[in-house]
């Protein structure tokens, strides 16, 4: 690639990428491989030292939570793509610390204002989310290596589809939406939700003052 970001060509990234594009679709599957080439190309223009192989798992899982098996867990979908992400890192006997750093990369990657501050690989996922979903960053990137990764990793009509998929990996678990950004998308697609209110969560606690 003229952009010099590639895959890494190990088992581990090789088998990640199987049980991705296997286990979801298609909207997830280019919007996770996208998400690696834009974190990486962040990485490489901000200085940063990463691990490329843990960059790409942290990617590449960070929206499995979102698939079907999850939605009734109570858990919060980017809890449920970290927990599949660690016992994949632990089936391969990766090292504790960087199933750590893959396990936080995608839990906190919907949580802004955090990760930018952490480890390289936790910073990049988010960069990456950000740039692909959010446009953060766009123009940090040249026009030629947006071309590029996306007639590898197509995005058709990719906003709404992305919304649409939240709403259906979330919907059914509506009280994890609380006190984060996916309660805005809740509150747009499916009639009849109400977001929780922390200044109500406080007045109406059990405490008597």
């Amino acid at each position: 690639m003229s952009s010099e970001i590639t895959v890494p060509d190990t088992k581990l990234a090789t088998e990640a990428t199987s049980l991705v594009r296997e286990s979801t679709s298609d909207l997830i599957y280019h919007h996770s491989r996208r998400v690696y080439f834009w974190g990486a190309l962040q990485g490489r223009n901000r200085g940063l030292s990463f691990d490329p192989e843990l960059l790409y798992i942290g990617a590449m899982f960070h929206d499995l939570g979102l698939n079907e098996e999850h939605r009734g867990s109570g858990r919060r979908f980017e809890v449920d793509s970290a927990d599949a992400a660690r016992r994949f890192l632990q089936e391969h006997h990766v090292p504790e610390d960087s199933v750590r750093r893959v396990w936080t990369a995608i839990a906190l990657h919907t949580t802004p204002g955090i990760p930018e501050f952490m480890e390289p690989e936790v910073a990049l996922v988010t960069a990456g989310v950000e740039y692909d979903v959010l446009g953060i960053g766009y123009h940090d990137l040249t026009e030629e290596q947006r071309a590029e990764i996306t007639a590898l990793h197509p995005r058709p009509d990719f906003k709404h589809q992305i919304l649409q998929a939240f709403a259906d990996g979330i919907a059914p678990k509506p009280e994890t939406t609380f006190g984060n950004v996916k309660a805005d998308v809740l509150e747009r697609y499916v009639p009849g939700f109400r977001r929780g209110n922390f200044v109500d969560t406080i007045l109406q606690s059990p405490w008597p003052e």
